[in-house]
């Protein structure tokens, strides 16, 4: 995977960063939201993308 595609996603509710994942900055341009689960909290919540 290439570095300056990479992303960290960071739990909206603990701000534990649980994931990393790649996206095209071409196509999206604003900040990425999923719902994933969260070891530290014990349930799916929402993750955003952090710098």
């Amino acid at each position: 995977m290439s570095q300056d595609n990479m992303i960290k996603l960071e739990c909206s509710v603990c701000k534990h960063t649980n994931y990393f994942s790649t996206k095209n900055k071409k196509t999206l341009k604003n900040r990425l939201e999923m719902k994933k689960f969260c070891r530290h909290c014990k349930k799916h919540v929402t993750h955003k993308e952090t710098k």
